[in-house]
């Protein structure tokens, strides 16, 4: 069930069934998630069973803000307070150590947490009414949401409280928020091994990380390469993927491409031509093109939206010109390479 985001009364049933250990759909400013009381045990198991993700691999919890950081982490590092100060609320998720005996299950077991303030009104709004609220049936405050993304597992995020219908079905409730401004997955920093370590690109760019850490006088943020990495959410080699087949090329090997084919293409295959201004001319009729921004922040608002539509129209083929090399691709780049992946 769809319902406005902001209405006083949809926000107060999302706490009613968030504290009752059950599921909601929750708007952020980067995809859609699908939140539960991170302290509870049980509401978790039901997110990993939901979305039909192993157990093991970890859930970002969502925060009101710093005040809520000392329940869940431990020993929590000066350069992660500066990261936290710099762009909380917003689309940064930092690793931290965790507590000992919280949040197990939303942690996937690991000794490390992941952590953020979204900045989106309404899961903020729902966060401030949970503190508010008091303690659940088992005596504990509601301290924070277990949310990624509210899709099956590996596939496209949803930037839309219809996208999250259509994955889960009428019985969700789903706070409305509109389209999400963001439209990528927030950057993650672990912030356990003593330099900061960039582990999934997004919003924030590496050289933003780079800066802020520079300041608190820590070594810079390295590429996610050491085997010690704890496991995180959306680092998977296949990941974001539509049921369509990925293929990613440069604007030369798109056209080689559909100069091979030629008019043999079948409906539905589908040549996305983005970034670019190169012009691909292709013999089959039943080509789409899809010519997408050439501004990497708009690209990466629409781009989750644009396959979701590619795979309702029911292409079995899906080829994007590759992403520039600029660093303010990234978060672009890292999502298309993985949804290649699959």
């Amino acid at each position: 069930m769809i319902v406005e985001g902001l209405a006083p009364q949809s926000i107060a049933l999302a706490v009613r069934l968030l504290r009752a250990g059950e599921l909601v759909g929750l708007p952020t400013e980067t995809v859609y998630g699908l939140a539960a009381n991170a302290d509870d045990a049980a509401a978790v198991a039901k997110v990993f069973q939901a979305k039909g993700r192993p157990a093991d691999h970890p859930l970002i919890v969502h925060v009101l803000g710093h005040a809520q950081v000392a329940h869940f982490a431990r020993d929590v590092p000066a350069v992660a307070d500066a990261l936290m100060q710099a762009f909380w609320p917003g689309p940064l998720t930092v690793i931290l150590p965790r507590r000992a005996g919280v949040a197990v299950a939303a942690a996937g077991g690991q000794d490390s947490i992941g952590l953020r303030c979204p900045a989106h009104p309404v899961v903020r709004a729902v966060l401030k009414a949970c503190q508010e609220a008091g303690a659940t049936d088992d005596g504990e405050p509601l301290w924070g949401l277990a949310a990624p993304s509210a899709n099956q597992f590996g596939r496209v995020s949803p930037t839309t409280a219809a996208h999250v219908q259509s994955e889960f079905g009428e019985p969700l409730l789903i706070l409305d928020g509109g389209a999400c401004s963001v439209g990528i997955e927030s950057t993650i920093v672990d912030c356990t091994r003593g330099a900061p370590v960039v582990l999934r690109p997004g919003a924030i760019s590496r050289a933003q990380v780079e800066e802020v850490a520079r300041a608190a006088s820590q070594p810079s943020p390295r590429l996610q390469e050491t085997p010690a990495a704890p496991r995180a959410s959306g680092t998977l080699e296949s990941h974001y993927a539509p049921r369509a087949k990925v293929r990613l090329m440069n604007a030369p090997s798109l056209q080689s491409a559909l100069d091979l084919l030629g008019a043999d293409l079948d409906a539905g295959n589908t040549v996305i031509a983005t970034y670019s201004r190169a012009i691909l001319r292709s013999r089959s009729s039943k080509v789409i093109r899809r010519r997408m921004p050439d501004d990497a922040v708009a690209t990466a608002q629409q781009l989750f939206a644009v396959l979701r539509e590619f795979d309702a129209q029911g292409a079995q083929l899906i080829w994007v010109e590759t992403p520039p090399e600029g660093p303010e691709w990234e978060g672009v780049r890292d999502r298309l390479q993985r949804a290649a992946a699959a």
